[in-house]
């Protein structure tokens, strides 16, 4: 007996160790990214990037869709897709009907003034004039970012953000991260008085060495051989905006000028030289700020506006802008490199997306048989207003137009004894006779849970009650809210202003290979946040894509 209850101890114990042997140890925690960085490319619509990928360097563009996990169908979701719009989107998840920041500019509803988005009359630029309505703080933005999460949970981590315009880095650095934005008056990159007391000494070295004048009298001469630019369409058209640059290449920067000076450096932002200029500004950024080579995570978002610019005054189907495409791809290369280098390959995730894509000129749409044309603000409202004003004997019931609507003046109507439910479908009914206007939305309609209405949703998605007109506007397919006689713009929910690229590069941290399943922008900042083992930002709308390998 002793002996069988011998036996059986030792096989038991025996079992135990074979059982101690072969169980696999615990998986080791995944490695999270010590510098997640953000590149946006203001204006870029992901037809660009396809369409122009055989003629793309080996590691700028190419590094995502050779090496990387890249999202072919990534749109975004709200239905006004300008430039602060969108940036407040990437790293909140949050779309306008939250954040707030539902365009770049509007009107307060009670007053009829204009409304800045970064706009904050309580802080100052550092070292550079303030002109009114400049963007200086995050206080109009009601969410938080990604950044935000970071600090709140690591204060010692840094989130930093740089653009050459105040939006295009005041929103990606969230409320409690620090904004850079080149000064178009001084050629300068500097921050607010929201941020900091003065800038630190390497900001103050680099304006030093005035980089931005070394690119007086530079001329933009096209990269590839006229023959690589047959699927664009070749400069000096009527339609391409022919002040600043001129509309030909080679182009000379500060051309009849007698030196660098405001003029100057605003017309580098429609160059290729201000994303150069923008990325050296980055790299001294991560050199003497440390960041991604310390012990803490820290975020780089780095926006680069001259795209925008370019498409704005010639089109996204313009030699200018293929050309200009191309220069960027081979600066992304470069500073590519620089983080491969600086903070280590395996050290960093990288992200490259856009804050909204573009429309094609409508002329030159109009020469490929598509209904396009110019919907222009002063005339229409002009036209609204005689209307109204025939109908109920009051002048002035529209105040103007304001982001992608229509601004009403209630307090007026309610004077004058008006329904003001009347007044709202006149002004509805005039608009829809207006060219160029496919539907209107009432606010009503935008506070309903109505889903199957074509473009409701989307614009629901940019319209915040606080702040937006009370007739939200969509134009037809291939048409434009245009301000001058020339160039394209954005800002419809029609596909070629949603569709942007989203490129993840990471091999640490992501996959590889193109998903074409559609994915909106929101998604970006929760799926930002899995990979850096953080919390969603709290009104975060989009999902978690899962891109770990």
């Amino acid at each position: 007996m002793l002996h069988t209850r011998r036996r059986l101890l030792s096989l038991a114990l025996a079992a135990v160790a074979l059982s101690a042997c072969t169980t696999p140890p615990p998986a080791a925690a995944p490695q999270k990214p010590k510098l997640l960085v953000l590149v946006v490319i203001d204006g870029l619509p992901m037809r660009q990037v396809t369409g122009y990928r055989d003629q793309l360097s080996p590691d700028g563009f190419a590094r995502f869709l050779d090496h990387g996990r890249w999202f072919s169908q990534a749109h975004y979701g709200h239905g006004h897709t300008v430039t602060a719009a969108g940036h407040s989107v990437m790293l909140s998840g949050a779309y306008p009907q939250r954040s707030g920041i539902i365009s770049n500019e509007w009107r307060d509803p009670a007053t009829g003034e204009p409304v800045y988005n970064t706009g904050d009359a309580a802080y100052s630029y550092l070292d550079n004039p303030t002109p009114p309505l400049s963007g200086t703080s995050p206080r109009n933005l009601k969410v938080e970012t990604l950044g935000d999460v970071l600090r709140t949970r690591s204060p010692q981590s840094k989130v930093i953000a740089i653009s050459g315009k105040d939006r295009g880095a005041i929103l990606p650095a969230g409320h409690k991260g620090t904004a850079y934005m080149y000064m178009g008056e001084t050629g300068q990159f500097s921050s607010s008085t929201y941020y900091m007391a003065a800038l630190p000494a390497w900001v103050k070295d680099f304006n030093a060495a005035k980089p931005a004048d070394a690119f007086f009298k530079k001329t933009w001469v096209p990269l590839l051989p006229e023959a690589a630019y047959a699927r664009s369409v070749p400069d000096g058209q009527s339609w391409q905006i022919a002040s600043g640059n001129g509309n030909r290449l080679p182009a000379v920067i500060g051309d009849k000028m007698d030196g660098p000076g405001p003029r100057f450096y605003g017309n580098l932002l429609a160059s290729p030289f201000a994303d150069e200029l923008t990325l050296a500004f980055a790299r001294a950024a991560v050199k003497h700020e440390q960041l991604g080579q310390r012990n803490q995570q820290d975020i780089l978002s780095v926006s680069l506006s001259s795209h925008d610019y370019v498409n704005h005054a010639f089109g996204p189907e313009s030699r200018l802008s293929h050309d200009h495409l191309l220069h960027l791809d081979r600066h992304l290369q470069a500073f590519f490199q620089f983080l491969d280098k600086e903070v280590g390959a395996g050290n960093y995730l990288l992200t490259l997306t856009a804050d909204h894509g573009f429309t094609d000129t409508p002329e030159w749409a109009a020469t490929q048989g598509r209904d396009a044309g110019r919907f222009t603000a002063g005339p229409s409202l002009a036209i609204v207003n005689a209307a109204l004003s025939a109908k109920f004997g009051v002048d002035k019931l529209a105040r103007d137009f304001s982001a992608a609507g229509l601004l009403l003046n209630d307090k007026l109507a309610a004077e004058r004894g008006l329904k003001f439910a009347d007044v709202q479908a006149a002004a509805r009914e005039e608009l829809l006779k207006l060219p160029g206007v496919e539907t209107v939305f009432t606010r009503e309609q935008l506070l309903g849970n109505d889903t199957s209405t074509p473009y409701l949703e989307a614009m629901r998605k940019s319209f915040d009650p606080t702040r937006a007109a009370q007739l939200q506007i969509v134009l037809k397919r291939h048409w434009i809210m245009s301000y001058r006689p020339g160039g394209s713009t954005h800002g419809s929910p029609h596909d070629y202003d949603t569709h942007v690229p989203l490129l993840f590069w990471g091999p640490t941290y992501v996959g590889q290979g193109e998903v074409k399943e559609r994915v909106e922008m929101s998604d970006l900042a929760p799926t930002l946040a899995g990979i850096a083992g953080l919390p969603a930002p709290a009104q975060a709308q989009g999902r978690d894509l899962k891109i770990k390998p």
